[in-house]
């Protein structure tokens, strides 16, 4: 698996979040016809030699129309062309179901290249399948999240004495072609990626919430490793917004290094 390949090679399992919200781009590429592609094109050549996959949050750019989706391809495109080796996930969180839903994976996959994608699994198996239905691409699959409302839903009690949860993993990991299914498990949780990981022990977790949501690598990693490390840490504002000047590339950077660097200790 070329993503455990590049973990080994880097020493690292960080994940870049670009959560690029034009409100918050440095004041010098304002106005700029292509701001976003520009800003995000400095991040990851700035944090490619720490990072193991990017991770851009599509509703930041589907919010800017037409141009700020030719801007989500031109992105993914510029990583697959430039670091072929890192992880590209679509963070879409798409949930529908039919040919609906193989409408997206046709966008994400055919279209934009993309190597995964995450989805709500709350319609069942018909929502996951035609994602699986692709070799070689993942489904990153809604398990525990880090918001504080996820407890409305996610933790809920079931009569056989789990938690839903627990339900979504066990019923996802009975699915053909489960070998291709992570699941989301944010870090502000530690204390349950045990428990998951025991669920789901040869699993990847894209795991967000270190850095700016609170969670560390320390807990994450006490909790969360397997035999192939198993783990996609995201920082997304802790790294993008380091600095809102003109050196934000730079500081993106140093950001990316201490988070990898403590990384590699548990590799």
């Amino acid at each position: 698996m070329q993503l455990i390949e590049t973990i080994r090679k880097k020493k690292s399992f960080l994940c870049v979040g670009l959560d690029s919200d034009p409100k918050l781009l440095p004041a010098h590429l304002a106005g700029e016809k292509d701001a976003i592609f520009q800003f995000n094109k400095a991040i990851i050549d700035a944090t490619a030699p720490y990072a193991i996959a990017y991770k851009p949050n599509t509703a930041f750019y589907e919010a800017e129309g037409a141009a700020g989706w030719e801007q989500l391809e031109a992105t993914v495109a510029y990583i697959k062309k430039n670091y072929p080796e890192c992880f590209v996930i679509a963070d879409a969180k798409r949930g529908d179901i039919g040919n609906t839903a193989q409408r997206y994976a046709k966008a994400f996959f055919e279209r934009m290249d993309c190597d995964a994608v995450t989805l709500a699994p709350y319609m069942g198996k018909d929502s996951i399948a035609p994602f699986l239905a692709y070799e070689n691409k993942y489904a990153i699959v809604l398990a525990l999240t880090s918001n504080p409302s996820a407890e409305e839903l996610e933790t809920q009690a079931l009569a056989n004495g789990g938690q839903l949860y627990e339900q979504v993993i066990r019923q996802c990991l009975s699915y053909e072609g489960s070998e291709r299914i992570m699941f989301v498990v944010g870090a502000t949780r530690p204390e349950k990626l045990a428990d998951i990981r025991q669920l789901a022990p040869e699993s990847f977790f894209l795991v967000p919430g270190v850095g700016a949501q609170g969670g560390t690598v320390e807990e994450v990693a006490k909790y969360g490793l397997n035999k192939d490390c198993g783990l996609l840490v995201n920082s997304s504002r802790g790294i993008i917004f380091a600095s809102k000047g003109e050196d934000f590339a730079e500081a993106a950077g140093r950001e990316a290094r201490i988070l990898a660097e403590k990384m590699a200790a548990y590799l």
